[in-house]
């Protein structure tokens, strides 16, 4: 029994003390490009998770209507876009350097229209953790806020004038552009 409690203890003790010196050494991947930690990506989604339905909010604010989806399309162009893009355009090269890639939220199939606008006010008002995901609550009002939401929320049944205000926005940085040469001589 004695050496079963000794090994107990020396693996309470070594297993935080093995982790310590592995995040410490160097040896951990910290870089966007490095490739995940084992366990993550599970440990990640699953802490979100719980956070985001312990608080979101159950009800939406704001009617969903022309004048609120257009507003919203508008505060996407100015905040979003530039990382989540924007329909029909490819990807902004910021969001392929980010780790993890910012997700284009209106690809087909891959957007956030079947996320309750609930959960994507949380995100934008909170932002999300070692994403690169920026919380807008100090930047962007409550109104605002859920106006971006049901935007997102309501991505594939858009009326056509919030389509065509999304469409008709300069689309985020794609292509590395060559810096401009200078005229003067060396």
């Amino acid at each position: 029994m004695a050496k079963f409690i000794l090994g107990l203890i020396l693996g309470i003790i070594l297993v935080p003390v093995a982790v310590i010196l592995y995040l410490i050494s160097g040896y951990a991947p910290a870089a966007a490009s490095d490739p995940p930690m084992p366990f993550e990506k599970t440990i990640a989604r699953a802490a979100l998770g719980a956070k985001i339905s312990k608080e979101m909010p159950a009800t939406v604010a704001i009617p969903v209507n022309e004048a609120n989806l257009m507003e919203g399309a508008n505060q996407y162009r100015v905040n979003c876009a530039m990382c989540h893009g924007l329909p029909k355009q490819p990807a902004p090269i910021i969001a392929k350097g980010m780790f993890p890639t910012a997700p284009q939220l209106f690809k087909e199939g891959g957007g956030v229209a079947d996320d309750p606008a609930g959960e994507t006010f949380w995100k934008a008002k909170n932002g999300i953790r070692l994403t690169g995901m920026p919380g807008f609550k100090g930047s962007l009002t409550e109104v605002q806020l859920w106006q971006v939401s049901i935007l997102l929320a309501n991505a594939d049944k858009l009326p056509a004038s919030v389509q065509q205000a999304l469409a008709g926005a300069p689309a985020p940085l794609t292509q590395p552009t060559e810096p401009a040469k200078s005229t003067q001589s060396k």
